[in-house]
């Protein structure tokens, strides 16, 4: 049976794991990630999938700020197991993190991705248009939901992170897994 819940400190190798299966080294360049490195995810809005104890999904959303001061979270990454896509895991896991961010007064939520496929959770990039990423972002990747009406009005700017700092426990664990590592060197694709 398939269960999803928060995230615990237990969970970070195996989500790491899940996460170099479903995105490649290539995840570590990405502009999200960017924002992402050093920070920890917003409290209570680190959600996992399990079944029989094993990791199939993960989702985490971020405190972030635009050069306005506007406030939202960024989603990501969403990534599911190979052998579980297609199946309404990752919708699932989107609508769970959605409700959470709802309940805790959260009042938009950014993420990069398709427009096609987040467009059904509501995500669309009609309030980005002013917004940027770090990095090398397309626009029309860069979609938004409000969770309250007009919290993204007039907003504008660079997206930049302001949630916490990775506690320094935190970091190290992450080090002994070889977490930050792989986020601040380049990869090689070398064999």
């Amino acid at each position: 049976m398939i269960s999803i819940r928060n995230e615990k400190t237990t969970d970070v190798a195996a989500r790491e794991t899940l996460l170099d299966l479903a995105y490649g080294p290539s995840r570590f360049a990405k502009p999200s990630e960017q924002i992402r490195r050093g920070r920890q995810a917003a409290d209570g809005l680190s959600l996992v999938a399990t079944e029989n104890g094993r990791m199939i999904g993960t989702v985490r959303l971020w405190h972030v700020e635009t050069g306005e001061g506007a406030k939202a979270l960024l989603l990501g990454p969403l990534a599911v197991h190979p052998d579980y896509r297609c199946k309404g895991l990752g919708a699932q896991l989107m609508q769970r993190a959605l409700r959470n961010a709802r309940m805790r007064g959260h009042k938009a939520v950014l993420l990069v991705g398709d427009a096609d496929y987040y467009a059904r959770f509501g995500f669309s990039a009609g309030k980005t248009g002013r917004l940027t990423m770090p990095g090398d972002c397309p626009a029309h990747r860069l979609l938004a939901l409000e969770l309250a009406e007009g919290a993204l009005d007039g907003a504008a700017g660079k997206i930049v992170a302001s949630g916490k700092l990775m506690p320094s426990r935190a970091r190290r664990l992450a080090d002994a897994v070889g977490l930050q590592g792989k986020s601040l060197r380049p990869v090689s694709h070398a064999a």
